[in-house]
């Protein structure tokens, strides 16, 4: 029979959403560890799940467990003693909630250069994990839920690895297919097992200001007709709502993979590559399933073109911003607005949560904006 062991480390919404998924859908004996800063948040979180499981008849344990997210010697002794085939980050530096929170000039400037400017953020406890993982002996899958469009590729290329990533272009995909499906009064529009391919960007979440720049879809190798009058319901849905279907996605992949199924969806950064594709995963082995008539280089040229929308531009071991990006970023760091080394990532993640900490206390126009 088959067993899988998960370890999720984070405790925020996100986290949550996953694991009360996974608690539910999970098919296969196994144990889910869950880690964050908080040891009572992540018990609390444990427990919740395990609930939900005994109500599921499920064959799945809960634990939780206290650890320093950023102390890799601390999570790879972790790693070490819990074992895990999957590793999930869910954890970063910068929360996608700040804005509606406690919106000030620092979710102002976001807003204003694009998500890109935090990837720093999003990168730093991912790849401390990453590097816990390697030396706990490398065996765990690692899937970074944390911006994976941007922070998959630019740890990639840094030298550090990550399978893939949930989130983002899954969500999409699965707001499109509920709209295909509801076209017809319930009855989906398509032959039987008809397979929906998507190619999106995180900045595709929100409506292109042009045509063009629209996310593309499939369905076998039929281009999807009308995408963003089929996803106006969804972009416009509430965002912390929407974690509900984003952690469904990631818990349904878990389920999958740990129970050795044979796999077609739609996954952002997988093989460290730049925002989402349609992925076909046989006997743990993922690769592009793209759509008869498309190759892997026009495809990576799409999102990395969708990318610059985000504000983010990686290139020659660099992550570099597109020119709107780096005139605002500069008019705070200009040594960051110039390109940072994707080797000295962490570095540039305490500069940034220094110049965060200045911005939220700080006064000036347009603080109320969101990010």
């Amino acid at each position: 029979m088959a067993h899988g062991d998960l370890l999720v480390v984070g405790t925020g919404s996100l986290a949550r959403a996953v694991c009360d998924s996974y608690a539910v859908c999970a098919d296969v004996p196994g144990s889910v560890t869950v880690v964050g800063r908080d040891p009572a948040a992540a018990q609390e979180l444990a427990l919740l799940a395990a609930a939900r499981t005994a109500i599921a008849g499920g064959p799945v344990a809960w634990h939780g467990r206290r650890a320093d997210l950023g102390d890799a010697t601390q999570l790879a002794e972790l790693i070490g003693g819990t074992d895990p085939d999957i590793v999930v980050q869910c954890a970063s530096l910068q929360s996608p909630w700040e804005s509606r929170t406690e919106p000030s000039p620092w979710t102002a400037l976001v807003a204003r250069a694009g998500l890109g400017v935090t990837l720093p953020l999003q990168a730093r406890l991912a790849a401390v994990t990453a590097t816990a993982i390697g030396l706990a002996g490398g065996r765990a899958r690692f899937i970074n839920a944390c911006f994976p469009d941007g922070v998959n590729p630019a740890l990639v290329a840094a030298g550090v690895p990550v399978w893939c990533g949930i989130g983002n272009v899954a969500t999409l995909a699965a707001g499109l297919a509920a709209a295909l499906r509801g076209q017809r009064r319930g009855v989906r529009p398509a032959a039987p097992g008809a397979r929906l391919r998507v190619l999106a960007h995180h900045v595709h979440l929100h409506p292109p200001d042009r045509a063009e720049d629209e996310l593309s879809a499939w369905l076998d190798d039929a281009p999807v007709a009308d995408v963003g009058r089929l996803l106006a319901g969804h972009r416009r849905a509430d965002r912390e709502r929407l974690n509900a279907v984003t952690g469904f996605a990631a818990a349904r992949l878990l389920a999958d993979l740990l129970a050795g199924r044979e796999v077609a969806t739609s996954l952002p950064g997988p093989l460290g590559l730049p925002g989402g594709y349609p992925v076909r995963i046989r006997a743990g082995v993922l690769a592009l399933d793209l759509p008869t008539g498309l190759t892997r280089d026009q495809a990576v040229a799409v999102n990395r073109r969708a990318g610059e929308r985000d504000g983010i531009r990686l290139a020659d071991g660099y992550l570099r911003f597109p020119d709107s990006a780096a005139a605002e970023l500069g008019r705070y760091a200009p040594d960051l607005a110039a390109g940072v080394p994707l080797d000295r990532l962490a570095d540039a993640a305490d500069q940034l949560v220094e110049l965060r900490s200045q911005l939220r206390n700080a006064r000036e126009p347009g603080a109320g904006q969101s990010a």
